[in-house]
């Protein structure tokens, strides 16, 4: 069946990094028969504190392949661990509870989160030998700090859970919500599975999948993975997020 040119199909790996080296590949492997290189790598500089991306390193050096082949890297963050105190009730209940402690971006203040989007944008722009092609906030949270920040950093695009936008003028460039799975609990998992075969049938002109490491671990949520993309396929436009941009 052929595909609908003006509808397109973005796909996106979450938390490339060092730890997750095994992980990334086998998402490559699960995701390349259906999109090629027409994906994006979400690349956090240094997880959770403790697993830097070394310049001159062997992931490092894999890293400037992707993005040789056409991979697009997205800025994730820094280290994607929160460790912010949040004034909110709400803030920190999503904090917490809702994202494992990982929502990096939410309770920065806005000096803190420009300095951590240059590092981590320096360091990624000085293995891959170009610029990064957006940020999208760890857990897709944003504080009032951390898009302020963004607005003025010169990165062409970013996105949450619902949309893409460009963060210099705030125009809206796709709208839907991601097609994601979670892990953590038995009932995640389960309603990961329901949102992912309800979400890939939506007649949206832009529709997102994010895969993460932990995935690769549950077969269910392999399975899902590929009959996803399987479905979406039939009638998108596997494309690039910079499409967006055109």
């Amino acid at each position: 069946m052929s595909s609908t040119p003006h509808r397109l199909l973005l796909a996106s790996i979450h938390d490339v990094s060092p730890r997750f080296e095994s992980e990334v590949d086998r998402l490559l492997d699960l995701l390349a028969p259906h999109v090629g290189s027409r994906l994006a790598m979400l690349v956090v500089p240094n997880h959770w504190g403790d697993a830097p991306i070394v310049p001159g390193s062997q992931f490092a050096a894999r890293l400037r392949s992707w993005a040789d082949q056409g991979i697009e890297i997205l800025l994730h963050g820094f280290t994607h661990r929160d460790e912010a105190q949040h004034s909110g009730a709400a803030n920190r209940v999503r904090a917490r509870f809702m994202t494992a402690s990982e929502g990096e971006f939410l309770g920065l203040s806005r000096g803190e989160a420009a300095a951590r989007i240059a590092n981590g944008r320096a360091l990624i722009e000085s293995v891959t030998g170009r610029p990064v092609d957006g940020f999208v906030a760890p857990a897709w949270l944003y504080g009032s700090g951390a898009r302020e920040a963004l607005a003025q950093a010169g990165i062409p695009l970013a996105e949450d859970h619902l949309r893409v936008w460009a963060p210099a003028t705030g125009a809206q460039l796709a709208w839907g919500p991601v097609i994601t799975w979670a892990s953590r609990t038995r009932l995640r998992l389960a309603s990961s599975l329901a949102a992912a075969a309800a979400l890939r049938h939506a007649p949206l002109e832009v529709l997102r999948i994010g895969v993460h490491p932990p995935d690769v671990r549950h077969p269910a949520l392999v399975r899902s993975i590929g009959e996803t993309f399987r479905i979406a396929t039939r009638k998108r436009r596997p494309s690039r997020y910079g499409d967006l941009l055109n």
